[in-house]
């Protein structure tokens, strides 16, 4: 009984097989629930595939074109809500294949000549990806401009800065967020890295041997933009090094994230009171009338888990596989496609949050910085300054906390003469030199926060994100 994919008792399979699938087992194998993802992907890479095959002259060009209107019309389908496959179809490539026959008869069944569906989905995988990087990369660039806005608007604002979760030293509010559009950076140059790797075509490649059908594989992979084929056919399909390195960098785009979520967090409660959230980005208490919740950066910071997830099972799901292709491959695409769905929102996410989503609370920072110990270290420098050794200036200071402590006062409410008590070389401009601006200005070396350095970290990112911009 004729089987194959025009149907049958086997389904999908080849008359070496009498009986179809154990319904349980059709749906336990079956892809298509979550692989229809890929059918823009299959599509153009079909189109491209059917073309090369004309080229090559492995088919007529007269039925090239028949194959590739047949796909266009599987597309206008999709768009219009009238293409469904279901369970039976198994996956994205079978539902593509039987629906084009259904079409054009039998001429649908030449188009999986001289190809598998090993390579046939390591190649729509990666033309999927590589838009899916570049949506990425949008969202990242997004959120480094608010940031960047948000920081231009504060050049002259101050927050403390912490280590430890203590307070160090008074920091241009501009300058703390300069880092994270630095780290924000990072994840964009990872993710081109991975890209350049993802943009390789494992088309041609075939089940696992190649093929002795007279194809020309570069000249598919130019078609559909891959800068090169892979050079070995066993390791074309059974390569998802580029699902583990994209959701690795995925990871850290998704660290970053919640690390400025949590500070966010820590920002807008009372005991902080650094920021105020907006009511576009917060909620409330279904019983305490008072609250607003930081409902974004909480959900950023717990999605990490899924990211991170993610990573592992692809790791542990290549870790011990023998070339080539295993259907433990197909575990890659909820992963991949969850990987990236969820780490886009998020980048998204605190975009929106932090362009419309908060305000900083200026009053509340300069009480901060005004506050503290933190221009502790700006005592021992003026010392430095006067000749006198680190060392010996750090643990003076040291003990003039200590007595301020013990005392109940800040190191700024002592007089000239309890300084010049504790050493001669104080003198009347050390008042002066403990402001919190001072003591921020001062900061001009490389990569400080001096308001000088930050106003120039500025201008630079100014030029560099409007330069990225229209380079896309």
């Amino acid at each position: 009984m004729a089987g194959g994919v025009t149907g049958g008792a086997a389904g999908a399979w080849s008359d070496r097989f009498e009986q179809g699938l154990h319904p349980f087992i059709e749906a336990f194998n079956a892809s298509i629930g979550f692989d229809l993802m890929l059918l823009q992907e299959d599509l153009d890479g079909s189109i491209a595939h059917a073309r090369m095959l004309a080229s090559c002259g492995v088919i007529a060009e007269e039925e090239a074109v028949q194959l590739v209107d047949g796909l266009e019309t599987i597309r206008l389908e999709a768009a219009e809500g009238r293409f469904n496959p279901g369970i039976a179809d198994e996956d994205v490539h079978f539902a593509v294949e039987r629906r084009l026959i259904a079409l054009v008869g039998s001429v649908g069944k030449k188009l999986h000549t001289g190809r598998s569906r090993n390579d046939q989905v390591g190649t729509d995988m990666r033309l999927w990806l590589r838009r899916r990087l570049d949506e990425i990369d949008h969202y990242l660039q997004r959120l480094q401009r608010a940031l960047l806005d948000q920081a231009d608007r504060h050049q002259t604002t101050m927050i403390p800065g912490y280590t430890h979760l203590q307070r160090a030293q008074p920091l241009c509010l501009a300058h703390h967020l300069l880092a994270y559009i630095e780290m924000l950076q990072r994840d964009r140059e990872r993710l081109e890295d991975v890209r350049r790797r993802v943009n390789i075509c494992p088309l041609g490649a075939a089940a696992l041997a190649g093929t002795p059908v007279p194809i020309d594989r570069r000249r598919t992979a130019e078609n559909l933009g891959f800068d090169a084929i892979y050079a070995n056919s066993l390791d074309a399909v059974s390569d998802r090094d580029f699902c583990v390195e994209f959701s690795a960098a995925a990871s850290l785009v998704m660290a970053h994230l919640s690390r400025l979520a949590e500070e966010v967090i820590a920002w807008a409660s009372e005991e902080f009171g650094f920021v105020q959230l907006s009511d576009r980005c917060a909620t409330g208490s279904s019983l305490m009338p008072q609250k607003k919740n930081p409902d974004v950066p909480e959900l950023v910071r717990g999605k990490c888990g899924r990211v991170f997830g993610h990573l592992q099972g692809l790791l542990t799901m290549i870790k011990g596989l023998p070339l080539a292709y295993n259907k433990d491959f197909q575990e890659d695409k909820e992963a991949l496609f969850d990987a990236y769905r969820t780490t886009r929102d998020c980048v998204e996410a605190m975009a929106i949050l932090f362009e419309e989503g908060l305000e900083f609370r200026i009053e509340r920072l300069n009480q901060a910085v005004e506050s503290d110990f933190s221009n502790s270290t700006d005592v021992a420098d003026y010392l430095v300054a006067r000749g006198v050794p680190f060392r010996e200036a750090y643990q003076l200071v040291g003990a003039v906390v200590r007595r301020c402590l013990d005392q109940g006062c800040l190191l700024r409410e002592l007089s000239l003469e309890q300084w010049k008590e504790l050493h001669p070389a104080f003198e009347a401009d050390l008042h002066d030199a403990l402001a919190p601006r001072a003591v921020v200005s001062a900061r001009r070396s490389e990569g400080g926060t001096g308001f000088d350095r930050v106003q120039e970290q500025i201008m630079l990112w100014q030029k560099r994100l409007k330069d990225s911009a229209v380079g896309r």
